[in-house]
């Protein structure tokens, strides 16, 4: 080799050199990564929801928050095993990227456990805060923590919670995993799980008054239950006037989650949709939807700019239709019961239907379901996710709900 061809390869090589450099400082000093990551997970948002959640809400020329983002992909969702997700299934798909068996939660299908995304967020040092309308050990923020083949022993999720790494703030209900027999709850150990995690160093909040009347001077340790299992749905009045709305813990979560240097992770399931869904209410169904795109809006509001912000789909259960031909400008109670033509306006594929007065035999039923069950059960649906911020742009086309984690571990 000539002397001048060495020269050229060296020169070469050195250019090849300086430009790894560069993109490799483009990348992590240049192109700064989020400092919030938001992630709201939930129940039934696909079309069939959403279109009659819009129109409950405001009619046909309403629009929701969720409607507004950029970024739209529509997310296949089988599990390892069957077509259809369960809840631990789909909910470890989203927090892991893997997909695992129906009623595996946490871990793949040989039972090895799955890095989830707030373990990566704590790894890289930004805060990790988890809140949900439901349990706080119920499967679907579970997944974010537990590992278990029994994704329904609420206690066991208790005390994984318990004796896991520990997060910043977590927020929802479910206190009776929690307290022993004795305390109200149904714990059959004797063991006072809240009490052992305040003495860990949680503050322990159980009013919507304590919850903003959390110290925002310091690094927050926050756990926040309140109430006995799920939280109240909107229109129970009486019960919730003694628990925060969603929206009401997402914005103290950001209050608190802000304070940290390296930015923080916020999860958010909203599983009250899905409850409601599975005892065939519609509109309670309708209702838990626009309680979920109220608690979005709260989050773009609070977070900034420089923030990611998915929400993602999980499993569409009982199979809601909204049937007929509305007027444009019918809303609310306008949309419920026998419609003009005669059609129950509400139907759904499988659970227990309802009726207006179930004694009575000549009233037609308001909500029918193609097939009874106790239950209504999930349906073969793919679902949505939408996305806005530094990243988002990932949230487009034909995806699989393994592909949001990806996109939400790059922005970590």
């Amino acid at each position: 080799m000539s002397k001048k061809i060495r020269n050229r390869l060296l020169a070469l090589l050195l250019l090849l050199a300086f430009v790894g450099f560069g993109l490799l400082y483009y990348v992590n000093w240049v192109v700064q990564k989020p400092f919030a990551v938001i992630l709201f997970v939930v129940d039934n948002f696909a079309p069939s929801t959403l279109t009659a959640a819009r129109l409950y809400g405001g009619g046909a020329e309403n629009r929701l928050a969720l409607e507004r983002f950029p970024n739209l992909a529509v997310l296949s969702n089988p599990s390892a095993d069957f077509a259809v997700s369960d809840v631990a299934a789909a909910s470890t798909a989203l927090a892991t990227g893997r997909k695992t068996n129906n009623r595996s939660l946490g871990q793949d299908p040989q039972g090895a456990a799955l890095e989830t995304l707030a373990s990566l967020a704590q790894s890289r040092g930004r805060a990790v805060g988890l809140v949900t309308n439901c349990a706080v050990t119920d499967p679907g923020l579970a997944a974010y923590y537990a590992r278990t083949n029994e994704p329904g022993d609420g206690m066991a999720m208790a005390l994984q919670l318990a004796s896991g790494k520990g997060f910043d703030v977590v927020l929802g209900g479910g206190a009776a995993d929690f307290l022993p027999e004795h305390k109200g709850g149904r714990r059959t150990d004797g063991r006072d799980v809240l009490m052992e995690l305040r003495q860990a160093g949680y503050d322990l909040a159980r009013t919507p008054a304590e919850l903003a009347n959390t110290p925002l001077w310091r690094a927050p340790r926050l756990l926040g239950i309140f109430g006995e299992s799920n939280l109240a749905f909107a229109d129970e009045v009486a019960v919730a006037a003694g628990q925060p709305t969603l929206a009401e813990m997402v914005a103290q979560a950001i209050r608190l989650l802000q304070f940290n240097r390296k930015g923080y992770l916020l999860v958010v399931d909203a599983g009250l949709v899905g409850k409601a869904a599975a005892r065939n209410e519609g509109e309670r169904t309708m209702r838990e939807f626009l309680q979920v795109d109220a608690a979005v809006a709260t989050a773009l509001a609070y977070a900034g700019e420089n923030s990611l912000v998915v929400v993602a789909g999980r499993s569409s259960v009982g199979g809601l239709r909204l049937n007929g031909f509305p007027f444009r400008n019918d809303k609310g109670i306008g949309l419920l019961g026998v419609n003009a033509q005669g059609l129950p306006a509400v139907t759904w594929s499988t659970g227990p239907g309802s009726r207006p007065d179930a004694a009575s035999q000549t009233l037609p039923e308001q909500e029918p379901a193609a097939f009874r069950y106790p239950a209504g059960v999930p349906v073969a649906e793919d679902v949505l996710a939408v996305g806005v911020g530094p990243g988002a742009e990932a949230v487009s086309g034909f995806l699989d709900n393994t592909d949001i984690f990806p996109t939400l571990d790059k922005s970590l």
